[in-house]
């Protein structure tokens, strides 16, 4: 009997779920190659739209993508589960027991094989071992922690409201650690969830009682991000009544606040940790693979790990180097988009014996959502290189396309054009915020 190669992708991720969608439809369908996605997860929602179901501002029900229901359409196959260790010599990666919310193991621990395993794990907040912040912060690594915190939110918001009919002291202090695009795009959203839900009957609660800062330890906010952007930002933060604390190290954060590096205390009765972000752990137990101090696998540029040859890795678990730059590829939706399409190239490549394809980012800018006040950004131009500032609609367009470009990856123009069609209908007929 033939053999039929198999390629395994562990993590549905942005990029990993773009990068099976495509194989299945390309290797799969013909029975080229044998393609298998594991998650632990049951559903896909992009990972830059998790502060908006964070806030309210995004229904799921809407926007997720079931992974068994997609791979049928796109003919892989799925294995519910978190990856815990790989066996390099048999070629199989473990994967560890499914547990259910009740504690009772549904499926044992299992094995698969592979010819070719792609991992695409993504990245977990890094909280840099700053005392207090595991058990006092919230995060927003995942879908099952962005539900977690708009359940606490609204919890909190009712709390304040139900204070203030009292007539008692009812000011809601809201603390976000970290201005990069994540820690400032939910500070926006969380204004407007505050302006927002007295529509809905919390009629004691007002937008002045709910405070917002934003903390970041650098000397401005989107350090990473040209200044003209990081400027326009602050002035659009400072508009919308967020406090903008800058060159404020974070030194312990408690169930009630927090302390800065010069000791001067904040109180936050919730506080959102988006300060920054790492590999998971178990990447450095990986069977002898080469990892750096963040935990990511180490990869040549052809995305390949440079301890196996039938090992990949991208996104943000993986470091990438690039010509001409000591720095690794940044850990953004686009690089992960760019780098799905060219390890497609390359696996598809590898079955009729060809090269693997050399990955080169290609930057083209930033975009900041300000939920629906306005939104902000830099365009980087292909043939000058030089960046040009944009804003307000033009911006959004811009902004709302990125994420329009990722559906279709996934589900084509045709169904993409009908899903935004239906995400017309839903927000004229639905609450401008999930209210549960």
């Amino acid at each position: 009997m033939e053999h039929i190669p198999h390629i395994v992708v562990v993590g549905g991720g942005a990029g990993g779920l773009e990068l099976v969608t495509s194989l299945g439809n390309k290797l799969g369908k013909k029975r080229k190659a044998r393609i298998t996605l594991v998650d632990a997860g049951l559903t896909h929602v992009w990972k830059p739209l998790l502060h908006e179901v964070a806030s309210g501002s995004l229904d799921t029900s809407t926007n997720e993508i079931n992974y068994r229901a997609h791979a049928r359409k796109h003919h892989y196959e799925f294995q519910l589960g978190r990856m815990s260790g790989l066996d390099r010599k048999a070629r199989e990666l473990v994967i560890a027991p499914f547990i259910d919310p009740e504690g009772a193991e549904v499926v044992p621990e299992r094995r698969i094989s592979y010819d070719t395993l792609v991992i695409a794990v993504g990245s977990t907040a890094n909280d840099f071992g700053t005392p207090g912040a595991q058990d006092n912060c919230l995060f927003l690594d995942s879908l099952r922690q962005a539900q977690r915190f708009h359940r606490l939110l609204l919890n909190a918001f009712l709390r304040t409201n139900h204070e203030a009919e009292q007539g008692k002291e009812h000011t809601l202090n809201i603390s976000i650690i970290g201005a990069g695009a994540t820690g400032v795009e939910l500070a926006a959203e969380l204004r407007l969830a505050a302006r927002e839900l007295p529509v809905y009957g919390m009629n004691h609660l007002k937008s002045s009682d709910v405070s917002i800062a934003i903390i970041e330890a650098a000397d401005r906010i989107l350090p990473a991000l040209p200044g003209r952007l990081s400027a326009a930002a602050t002035r659009e933060l400072e508009r919308q009544h967020v406090k903008v604390l800058t060159g404020q190290p974070v030194s312990e954060v408690r169930s009630d606040g927090i302390v800065m590096k010069d000791g001067t205390e904040l109180p936050s009765e919730m506080t959102i940790w988006a300060a920054g972000i790492k590999a998971p752990a178990f990447l450095a137990e990986l069977d002898g693979l080469e990892v750096n101090r963040g935990n990511q696998l180490v990869v040549e540029q052809t995305l390949q790990t440079t301890q196996d040859v039938d090992i990949f890795a991208f996104g943000d678990c993986a470091a990438c180097p690039q010509p001409d730059s000591d720095r690794p590829v940044p850990p953004r939706a686009q690089a992960a988009h760019q780098q799905a399409d060219a390890l497609f190239k390359t696996l598809c490549n590898r079955l009729e014996g060809k090269d693997d394809v050399p990955f080169v980012y290609n930057d083209h800018g930033s975009l900041i959502n300000f939920s629906r006040y306005t939104t902000v950004g830099n365009l980087m131009g292909n043939l000058s290189g030089r960046s040009m500032y944009i804003e307000g609609k033009v911006a959004r367009l811009f902004y709302v396309s990125l994420y329009r470009m990722h559906q279709v990856a996934l589900h084509g123009f045709v169904r993409t054009g009908i899903i935004w069609l239906m995400d017309k209908i839903s927000r004229a007929m639905h609450p401008r915020l999930k209210l549960h």
